[in-house]
């Protein structure tokens, strides 16, 4: 990391730190002991993946509607690294909160499920918006996907270790059960993202600001109307809006709840453990691979080769059937992850006006948000009225050609000054 600076290197340790929560609790660890906790209660499968999508799709709508608002008043001085640290602090006690949930009480789980994903995305608004803070647009694209980069390789270390205390505990080697070797997992989540949040906290600071108002609250209500009113002036970065509402609503679904669709086919939960730590130590490299592309082709083409993959993924999905089926489908979606979510944040960030970068994330993340209601929604329905998970996946295609329609419209970032 000596090609980085110091704000850059410390920016980029959130990605390492945080991404603990990303696998541990959204992907992996979490789905499965809630969709055991919610079996031993009498639930059915369909019903209680439906439940978990509706949960998710709960907390997004949430934070869709508190992204634009607080990220405005975040533009003021001062304002950016309070709400970073209350989002994060939230995220942290919530994710500590689900270890002392009762066997059983999976209504508790998914609230604090709910909170700490609330802290967690609430607090990646942020951290996203820093991006223009500690790195220029020519380095962008590179610091982004390394970012991303290293959160998949930092979480592998608190992933294995927890998967190890779940699996040894599962062949009895060590005298805990289950239960409480996923209440662990929980545990070292809370203390790895913490840990790493530390160099963020105290290297990197708010540099592009608005200067403080005397009613920043009002103003800030201000200041989103007329941009929400002037909305059209801003023509590309709309129409990429409207491009990442649809593709980053297919790759969120599928990463949110790819565990419970692989539970609902059959797939052992040692199985899908094992999986999904090969899946993270895999998208590491490919994350970085696709940020040096992006240099040379551009950033748009490699977000048009990501939605491409995810389309297959998509197709291959309905027809998922073995454990080595889940193990294809996953290194298909391990080439890609990374790689469209760091180059959606980069490009996006090249084109909105820095002093803005909160407002504007905001708006980011509303598309985003209000995108990941829309597929987890679709699924739960789709899954409910077929009984049948498989049908929910095979729905998200049109989300995929949809957004590379639309993206099409957009101007390759290298003319993007």
């Amino acid at each position: 990391m000596g090609r980085f600076s110091k704000q850059e290197r410390s920016w980029m340790l959130y990605d390492w730190g945080s991404s603990a929560f990303s696998v541990i609790i959204t992907t992996a660890i979490f789905p499965i002991y809630y969709k055991a906790q919610a079996a031993s209660a009498g639930i059915e499968n369909a019903n209680s993946t439906a439940y978990l999508g509706y949960t998710i799709s709960i907390f997004t709508f949430i934070l869709a509607i508190l992204g634009p608002i607080l990220g405005t008043i975040a533009d003021y001085q001062g304002y950016k690294k309070r709400f970073f640290l209350s989002f994060l602090g939230l995220g942290v006690f919530s994710t500590a909160s689900l270890v002392f949930v009762p066997e059983g009480q999976w209504i508790w789980l998914l609230i604090f499920y709910t909170l700490a994903s609330i802290g967690s995305t609430g607090a990646n608004i942020f951290y996203d918006a820093f991006l223009v803070d500690v790195a220029n647009n020519k380095r962008m694209n590179k610091v982004s996907s390394q970012g991303f980069g290293l959160g998949y390789i930092g979480s592998t270390f608190p992933f294995l270790l927890s998967i190890s205390i779940i699996l040894l505990s599962q062949q009895g080697i060590i005298p805990i059960s289950s239960t409480f070797a996923s209440r662990i997992a929980f545990l070292i989540t809370c203390l790895w993202w913490a840990v790493f949040s530390v160099p963020i906290i105290r290297n990197v600071g708010q540099v592009y600001f608005i200067q403080r108002d005397t009613k920043p609250v009002l103003q800030s209500f201000v200041r989103l109307f007329e941009t929400m009113k002037h909305i059209k002036q801003y023509k590309h970065l709309s129409i990429f809006l409207i491009a990442y509402f649809f593709y980053i609503d297919g790759v969120g679904t599928i990463i949110s709840m790819s565990t419970a669709y692989g539970t609902d086919v059959g797939i052992s939960s040692t199985v899908l453990l094992v999986v999904l730590f090969v899946t993270q130590v895999v998208a590491a490299p490919f994350a970085i691979i696709y940020g040096r592309l992006a240099d040379k082709f551009s950033a748009k083409t490699m977000l048009f080769i990501g939605s491409f993959i995810y389309i297959i993924v998509c197709i291959y999905g309905y027809f998922l059937e073995t454990a080595i089926d889940f193990w294809v489908l996953a290194m298909l979606v391990a080439t890609s992850q990374g790689g469209i979510q760091a180059l959606s944040r980069s490009y996006f960030a090249k084109l909105i006006p820095k002093e803005k970068a909160n407002e504007f994330f905001g708006f980011y993340n509303i598309f985003g948000k209000f995108a990941s209601i829309t597929g987890p929604l679709l699924l739960g329905i789709t899954a409910q009225l077929t009984g049948q998970s498989n049908m929910g996946i095979l729905s998200l295609i049109v989300l995929f050609v949809l957004g590379m329609i639309v993206l099409s419209f957009v101007p390759s970032d290298k003319k993007i000054k």
